[in-house]
Parts: structure tokens; sequence; C-alpha cells
């Protein structure tokens, strides 16, 4: 026991014994049920309620107010998360451990590092440190995306990623003064209870009618989006028939 122990706490093992009590923990937790296996598919979503969806806090032009994501309530983080998770999703990528969820590839790359590390010291009586250490990450890297191939063909299939035309035909409530064809907001729910801040338009002949104008505090529905404007296009909600 007490060579084992040597051997895990010795150098190069060592580097990667931290690492393997932290990835059995984690796993432990999520076997409990406390702890959420991250599957890296939600990239797109922290883009999309906070920068995707808000274009700015009251732009007059009529494309996004001031400039996009960073003046949304929590936009400006979840760009750079959603922009974070873009760049590991590539690393992984390029590594050939797509295809399965990060937690799931970092966990095998550490497994096979640490045992093939030991296997090293163990063999090499703890000499040629530097060279087992470099080994240990090959047969870490090799074993890692071995495993990897099978695993991608029975994970679940990423959701598509979020779209801003995911809004047109939901309600929303006008949160300026006016709605005009240059100028409106207006707050939408997404599907998991968040809520955005949208840029939103209507034609001045749209609001000629009775009861057209939309004005804050108005419930409307949104019915189109333009590309070009980056805006939302909305008419007053139909109330309920019956």
């Amino acid at each position: 026991m007490g060579g084992f122990t040597g051997a895990v706490t010795g150098f190069p093992t060592v580097v990667f014994s931290f690492a393997m009590v932290v990835v059995v923990a984690y796993w432990v937790l999520v076997l409990l049920g406390g702890a959420h296996l991250h599957t890296g598919h939600h990239a797109g979503a922290a883009g999309h309620h906070g920068g995707g969806h808000g274009t700015g806090h009251g732009g007059h032009g009529g494309r996004a107010g001031h400039g996009g994501p960073g003046h949304q309530p929590g936009g400006g983080r979840g760009g750079v998360r959603g922009g974070m998770r873009h760049i590991h999703g590539g690393l992984q990528r390029a590594l050939g451990l797509g295809g399965v969820p990060v937690t799931v590839a970092v966990s095998l790359l550490i497994a096979f590092a640490w045992f093939g590390a030991l296997t090293g010291q163990t063999l090499l009586d703890g000499r040629h440190g530097g060279a087992v250490l470099a080994g240990a990450l090959v047969v870490g890297w090799a074993g890692a995306r071995v495993l990897a191939w099978p695993l991608r063909r029975i994970m679940p299939a990423p959701a598509p990623p979020p779209s801003r035309r995911d809004f047109v035909g939901r309600a929303c409530v006008i949160r300026t003064g006016r709605v005009g064809p240059d100028f409106g907001q207006a707050e939408v729910r997404a599907d998991d209870g968040s809520a955005a801040l949208v840029q939103v338009r209507q034609s001045l002949d749209e609001a000629a009618g009775p009861g057209s104008a939309l004005s804050k505090g108005a419930a409307a529905l949104i019915y189109d989006y333009d590309a070009e404007g980056e805006f939302f296009r909305v008419m007053p909600e139909l109330p309920a028939s019956g």
C-alpha cells in the first residue's frame, strides 16, 4: 500500500492525481443528483437570450439601438460565455473528442493520463519523469479519443442552435412610450422563462387604425423578423375570443 501511495504522490503521477480526485468527486455528485452533466450543447443559448435576441437599449435608427449584446441585461456575460464555449468546443473537436459532453472528454483524458503516468513511473522506477509525463499526456489523449468514438454514437444529437426567429408568433409587452417605424422596444419571454428586451417596429399604416397604435404596457404579437434591420414587427395582440 505504501508503494502505491508513494507512486500516486510521486512525480509525474501527482500531476494528475489531484485532477483524478476532482473527477471522481464530480461523477459521484452526478450519480447522487448533486451536479448536472454539462453537455456543451447550450453554447448558442448563452448568447441567444442575452445578446442574441436583444439589440440594445433604445436606438432610434432602423438597426439595433446602441449596438448590441453588451447593452442587454446579462448580454455581455452571455456573449463571453458563449464565445468561450465555442473556443472550447473547437479545441475539443480538434483533439478528436467532439460529439461527447466536455465533462466526459476531460474525465477520460485525465483518467487515462493518470493511469499512463502511474504505469510509466512504476515501470521506470521513478526515473525519466519528464518523458513519463509527456507519454502520459499522449496516452490520455489516445485513450480518450478511442473511447469517444463509440460514445458519440450513443449520445443524443445536440439541439439546433437557437434563432431570433424563435420569437416570431410570441406575445410581448411594449416597454417604450410608443412604437413606430424607426423606434420601439418590447419584452418577450423565451421557453426557459427568461426575459429579453428586443427591438420592435410598427409601420404608420398599421398604427393608423383605431386602437392599433402601441404604447407602453400594451400587449402585442410578434409576427415577423427583419433580418436586415435586426428588429421584430409587431401588431396589437388580438383579444381572446369566447
